[in-house]
């Protein structure tokens, strides 16, 4: 399997696809889940001569499983080590959930050189969990309850998930698709239980503000306004204000799993946004 060993000695696996001289997208998927959760994506973009590249985070999916160094810096990093490592320049960085703000620091800490554009679909910045100086943000609780059930039920949590809020699959009128489940779980459990535990703290407790202010590249918000696992008010639309040229695209009624059950809407709208460079 392709791999990059980053600096501190874990192996990140990635898939690069596409033609060498292509315009490259560079996808970062959510938690806990892997690159695979980007097929749609990258099947898209690949049959329209893009380069597509995608990475396992550490401990995700087919990455080394590692017991440490599950924050964003960390994460940030190895995507330095996969953008070096393949000579990736001028690309698109697409994240989805905890991936957009592995792409909001990654952007912050390594600079906007090898950067064209980035994407933050269903994205946890600015900052999930309630605080003082947040007050419309997700109790603590609910996240410690996530840690809870990763080291005691994680099969069952991971099944739990996108049967429910994930996909929307639990309002009223809603058809659960049993194969979107199953891929769900399985790429989850692919994954280490400890490098979910510690991310949950990762993706709910990291402020993204400066961050994101720091930002000068055209930068497309993309949020369902049903999302019942980041919320739409506190996220998207507060990002989309905080990054000096954004774009907020509000998709009515969608849940968090938007590059699943919105693809094709998700795909001509990114396609759209390249396009107009």
């Amino acid at each position: 399997m392709p791999t990059v060993t980053t600096k501190d000695g874990v192996e990140i696996f990635y898939k690069d696809w596409g033609p060498r001289d292509g315009q490259v997208i560079f996808f970062h998927h959510g938690w806990p889940l892997s690159s695979d959760d980007w097929d749609a994506q990258m099947m898209f973009f690949l049959a329209k001569g893009f380069r597509v590249v995608a990475h396992d985070r550490r401990g995700h999916g087919r990455s080394a499983q590692v017991w440490d160094g599950h924050d964003m810096d960390h994460y940030a990093d190895d995507v330095a080590a996969v953008v070096e490592h393949l000579g990736i320049s001028k690309a698109t960085h697409v994240g989805h959930s905890t991936g957009g703000g592995e792409v909001v620091r990654y952007i912050a800490r390594h600079g906007e050189d090898k950067v064209a554009h980035a994407v933050l679909i269903s994205a946890v910045p600015p900052l999930m969990v309630k605080t003082a100086s947040n007050p419309g943000g997700t109790p603590k609780e609910v996240f410690d309850d996530f840690q809870k059930q990763v080291a005691t039920n994680r099969p069952q949590f991971y099944h739990d998930v996108p049967a429910g809020p994930f996909y929307g699959y639990n309002r009223p009128g809603a058809k659960p698709v049993e194969a979107v489940i199953h891929n769900w779980w399985r790429q989850g459990m692919m994954g280490g239980a400890k490098a979910h535990y510690d991310g949950v703290v990762a993706f709910s407790q990291t402020d993204f503000t400066e961050d994101l202010k720091a930002i000068t590249v055209p930068v497309l918000v993309i949020h369902g306004d049903d999302d019942q696992v980041v919320p739409y008010a506190d996220s998207g639309v507060l990002s989309a204000k905080l990054v000096r040229n954004g774009t907020l695209k509000t998709y009515k009624g969608a849940p968090h799993g938007v590059p699943t059950t919105h693809a094709d809407q998700v795909n001509a709208d990114l396609l759209e946004f390249i396009q107009k460079g």
